[in-house]
């Protein structure tokens, strides 16, 4: 058949098996997937509410293409114009539209590694140059590296913050102090999917820089703090000017009246979200102080995963995978991406993992 050759070389994201599946090849009852970062609280209880009582007489209509109504809870609360707001279903069609919009077949897109592969995914469909450059030891954005890499090809960079997988955070000072850095036709795009998990700073997001700087996107989802993954709903946020050329390439109706309704209902119920960050940070210490009880490498988090590094990665995985628990592996070699559970998953987990070297 005759397709684009770049499509026929592509390494292709390639999502987990289904956990039902799963669970009849390894003979297991139950197994609590900790590999893709999903909210083990769920979402509000407001949402079961909201989806039950949408109208389901609406089925034969298209939906909101504008999304008004959750596009005026986001401008709400974070002081926006609304014509900033592109709506995406989940952060993938984000990624999708901004490297259609952005990226010709030779330019350069940065990315600091490890992170996201859809960044570098989508550019090679665009036939652009993925340059990568390496995170610092300690795990942060290596701002200066990037700095240096940059020319007059490149036209996208992307930050994860806090990064998946390494879990660490850069604050709105450094990274605008890096925009003011970089060329005004370069994009800066900041995914923002597990800001809502950082609590170190107050406030977090870089929000507000799309009001000052023309060349800089904020990426949100409702996928992660909000427990919305599998409605997927996402958003990026545009200088004015950036907005309305993003906009012709997303597809009209592609935020379906279900997934707004349920989106809509979890915003609004902000003391859900807060407490799942509480419970989340109170595990996450629990795991960090764990880590170096045991004298494990690991990133200091401020997501909802806590990246960690041991030799036997790879015999730990399946030790945990034999007693219920899926971790994410094959990241980085000898490290492994470990979601934050439940407390009491966590207690298993961590009593399996000290086990395990204590046999070695």
């Amino acid at each position: 058949m005759n397709m684009k050759k770049i499509i026929q070389e592509l390494s292709p994201y390639i999502p987990e098996k289904p956990l039902q599946q799963l669970q009849e090849e390894l003979g297991l009852e139950k197994i609590v997937r900790l590999s893709a970062n999903e909210n083990p609280y769920g979402t509000s209880p407001k949402v079961k509410e909201a989806v039950l009582n949408w109208n389901y007489d609406l089925s034969n209509r298209y939906p909101d293409s504008s999304a008004q109504e959750l596009r005026n809870l986001v401008v709400e609360k974070f002081s926006l114009d609304p014509s900033q707001i592109v709506f995406g279903v989940g952060l993938d069609e984000v990624i999708v539209m901004l490297s259609r919009v952005f990226l010709q077949p030779g330019d350069e897109e940065l990315v600091s590694v490890p992170t996201f592969s859809e960044y570098a995914l989508h550019a090679e469909i665009e036939e652009a140059i993925i340059k990568k450059v390496a995170t610092k030891e300690n795990g942060q954005i290596d701002f200066s590296a990037l700095l240096k890499n940059i020319t007059a090809k490149t036209k996208l960079i992307w930050l994860c913050n806090p990064n998946n997988p390494t879990g660490t955070y850069e604050t709105v000072s450094s990274i605008e102090k890096f925009v003011q850095q970089v060329p005004k036709e370069t994009m800066v795009l900041v995914d923002e999917a597990y800001i809502d998990f950082v609590t170190e700073k107050t406030p977090a997001t870089t929000m507000d820089l799309t009001k000052k700087y023309p060349n800089i996107v904020v990426m949100r989802t409702f996928s992660k703090a909000y427990g919305l993954a599998n409605f997927r709903v996402g958003y990026a946020v545009f200088s004015s000017q950036v907005a309305g050329e993003v906009q012709k390439v997303r597809l009209p109706y592609n935020v379906s009246s279900i997934a707004q309704t349920a989106a809509i209902a979890a915003f609004k119920d902000q003391n859900f979200v807060e407490q799942v960050v509480a419970k989340n940070a109170l595990e996450r210490t629990k795991y960090e102080q764990f880590f170096q009880r045991l004298g494990l490498n690991f990133y200091h988090s401020q997501a909802n995963f806590i990246f960690f590094e041991t030799e036997l990665a790879q015999d730990l995985a399946q030790t945990l995978l034999k007693s219920g628990y899926l971790l994410r592996t094959g990241l980085r070699p000898n490290w492994l991406r470990l979601s934050i559970g439940m407390p009491e998953d966590n207690i298993k987990i961590q009593q399996i993992i000290e086990d395990f070297f204590a046999k070695i």
